[in-house]
């Protein structure tokens, strides 16, 4: 099977995943090294999809005690976040096999990107990453940091 590589330039409305780590750069610490990343997701050129499950999780992140986030603020991100994003619901039978991450919180990630039809699955996680040249990955999306995402933005 060919790799998939993604195309430059990018097409409006980009199917992507954010993994919570990148969700948190973006509009936790609002990384000023990401900002046309965060601003291609706002804008709609980039379209987020997500599962209940990913938003959970950010949610539990968000309120972390070392974040020191007040609820509301916690409430605020996970809101602001969930509304740029097209929730799926899992499914049930795939069409094609995963491999298992040594995170199993990292797996849903993989099962959104494959269950979505996304052109890439946006990480910072090294073994993510590394998840990305397996051939069943990498013939259906990319695994590729944020940064060398935002690279390829217009």
């Amino acid at each position: 099977m060919a790799t998939h590589s993604l195309d430059t330039p990018l097409p409006h409305g980009l199917p992507v995943i954010l993994d919570t780590n990148v969700v948190l750069s973006l509009w936790m610490f609002e990384d000023p090294t990401l900002i046309r990343l965060r601003a291609a997701v706002e804008s709609g050129f980039l379209q987020a999809f997500t599962r209940e499950d990913c938003l959970i999780e950010l949610s539990r992140v968000l309120a972390y005690p070392q974040f020191q986030l007040l609820p509301e603020h916690q409430q605020a991100i996970a809101d602001r976040y969930r509304s740029r994003c097209t929730l799926i619901e899992p499914v049930a039978h795939p069409d094609c096999e995963l491999p298992t991450c040594l995170d199993r919180d990292d797996q849903k990630f993989l099962e959104v990107a494959r269950d979505s039809g996304a052109r890439a699955l946006l990480s910072r996680d090294k073994l993510v990453l590394k998840l990305g040249k397996r051939p069943v990955i990498a013939s259906r999306f990319a695994i590729i940091t944020p940064e060398r995402f935002q690279a390829l933005l217009p």
